[in-house]
């Protein structure tokens, strides 16, 4: 006769970027398999692929579509998901501040890890007494080059994410969707911002939502308490 089926549980949580409630369940083994074979590859595409499949598998609700969720959102998703499969507890290593050498292991809850917003954060930037650009933020694959890649960030890269992140150019009477222009026009149309105008998307990108926490570190060997803020998926995995 079969085996019995075993039961996994599922919870509930709020997409940040939506406020959507959504249902999931925990990584199973077959899924941690897949992860695991994805990043022995040291393929960004196999691991792309590999963590939209597992999400998607995980995500009970329907119509949720990985591909369009924002970097933070899966982030988030990631983490949950990832704590209720392994464990709510995780040990991460870091380095205090104040002799910048002493290393110290400390456990983290990752129920206290939170999602947090800049006040100063703004979606659409203004290019000059007319135009507006409206920002949308990274995908999928900049969580990956973000949290499971150690290549260095070239300067077109950086270009690119830009590009792949404005969504749209308007004023009063009109707008311009990115998605009707070519990579040539966006380059094209990005060269001529000057520099306050480009310090104004870099600040969208620095004050955009991430996953942070701060911690209370003592020195062992200075007796200096130390606060420590961890901010993006791979710090919590350090």
């Amino acid at each position: 006769m079969p085996l019995p089926k075993i039961s996994t549980p599922t919870y509930e949580l709020e997409i940040p970027s939506t406020k959507k409630k959504i249902r999931y369940r925990p990584f199973l083994v077959k899924e941690e398999k897949i992860l695991i074979i994805a990043m022995e590859s040291q393929s960004d595409a196999e691991i792309a692929n590999a963590v939209k499949d597992v999400l998607s598998t995980c995500i009970l609700t329907k119509g949720v579509k990985v591909d369009t969720l924002s970097t933070f959102d899966i982030e988030y998703l990631f983490l949950n998901i990832r704590g209720k499969s392994v464990g709510e507890d995780v040990e991460v290593m870091v380095t205090c501040p104040d002799d910048n050498k002493t290393k110290v292991p400390v456990r983290i809850n990752l129920d206290e890890i939170k999602i947090i917003t800049s006040d100063d954060h703004n979606k659409d930037i203004r290019l000059d007494d007319q135009l507006m650009m409206r920002m949308k933020y990274p995908s999928i694959n900049e969580f990956i080059k973000s949290n499971f890649t150690t290549s260095e960030v070239k300067p077109e890269d950086t270009f690119d994410l830009i590009i792949s992140c404005i969504e749209q150019v308007y004023n009063d009477e009109e707008s311009w969707s990115t998605a009707d222009c070519t990579k040539e026009e966006m380059n094209e149309f990005l060269d001529q911002l000057n520099s306050n105008q480009f310090k104004e998307i870099e600040k969208f990108f620095e004050t955009m939502p991430k996953l942070s926490h701060t911690l209370k570190v003592k020195n062992p060997n200075t007796n200096v308490n130390n606060s420590i803020k961890l901010e993006g998926l791979s710090a919590f995995f350090a």
